[in-house]
């Protein structure tokens, strides 16, 4: 019986083949979304086009990047892995990682953006400010944390990630009362997706990192200098199978590899509304002028005619 096979026979190996078949799924539907798109990208003109190629583009990296973990799911710190490869090696898996999240930040920035300036909101615009800076430096705790084995650092991460996706929250709140119909929809589904998200941050996962970060000091763990876990990640991976590795990994892996990559989905296929998001703009918001011109600011020609004295 081959790694695999042993792999599939116990609630580990069920939990991975689930991972793998929500990832082909989401594969097969970007390849739909991209046969929905594509031809109307490089033929059509202008702004929107080309925004919604690099969302197809950025998703791309997120959903792939996210089936390549599926397969070869990997902790970062403890070094476990289900597959003997170099390809479950941290310095593969992170590497893949980053550059996937920080695709996924992106696309929330620019459906930010997208949505604030036809609303003329500037608390969703100035939103998109933060967000990949915000990630940069998650993604680099991340890699701290990695190197030097240290959950501390994957505590400040996941923290950044809440920090970035509340500000995103109030962005898409803000967005709330200024559109109506389908995009009003999707906008509740975001908010309460990204309210669910922070649940499970603070209750669930950066208390995980944080237990996990003292009970290394009570033991006396050794964190690695940075260049040495440099080798270490590129070198030393731990195959394992026993449930009680992975059991605190499942959850988050779960909805990782799952409902963020549909959240990824869902926003390159909102990105393709740009020519008709002014249908779902909220009558009141669209009656109601977002800023008024003082009189005193108004060009000459455009000043207010003179009363004229009546002619005898």
């Amino acid at each position: 019986m081959n790694v695999r096979q042993q792999a599939l026979s116990n609630p580990v190996g069920l939990w991975w083949r689930m991972l793998t078949l929500v990832s082909g799924a989401n594969i097969v539907f970007w390849f739909l979304l991209y046969r929905q798109f594509h031809d109307r990208v490089p033929e059509a003109a202008g702004t929107s086009s080309s925004q919604t190629g690099a969302m197809l583009l950025l998703s791309a990296a997120y959903v792939f990047g996210c089936a390549f973990r599926s397969v070869l799911p990997r902790a970062d710190v403890q070094r476990i892995c289900l597959v003997d490869s170099f390809l479950s090696s941290v310095l593969v898996g992170r590497s893949v990682a980053t550059v996937a999240e920080l695709c996924f930040a992106a696309q929330w920035a620019i459906i930010l953006g997208q949505l604030g300036h036809v609303a003329g909101a500037e608390t969703a615009v100035n939103a998109t400010l933060v967000i990949l800076p915000l990630i940069v430096i998650a993604e680099l705790c991340s890699w701290y944390a990695v190197l030097t084995t240290n959950f501390l650092f994957n505590a400040i991460e996941n923290s950044l990630w809440a920090v970035t996706f509340l500000i995103v929250g109030i962005g898409l709140g803000r967005l709330l009362p200024e559109f109506d119909g389908l995009v009003f929809w999707l906008l509740v589904v975001g908010i309460v997706g990204i309210a669910c998200y922070l649940a499970f941050l603070v209750v669930i996962d950066v208390p995980m990192y944080l237990s996990r970060w003292r009970a290394g000091l009570l033991k006396g763990s050794r964190y690695l200098h940075p260049l040495e876990g440099l080798r270490d990640t590129a070198t030393r991976w731990i195959v394992t199978h026993e449930f009680d590795h992975w059991k605190d990994e499942i959850a988050w892996m779960s909805l990782y590899f799952s409902a963020a990559v549909w959240a990824s989905l869902a926003l390159c296929a909102l990105s393709s509304f740009d020519d008709h998001l002014l249908r779902y703009r909220a009558q009141a918001a669209v009656a109601t002028p977002a800023r008024l011109t003082p009189l005193h600011a108004l060009p000459l020609d455009h000043a207010p005619p003179q009363p004229q004295a009546d002619s005898l």
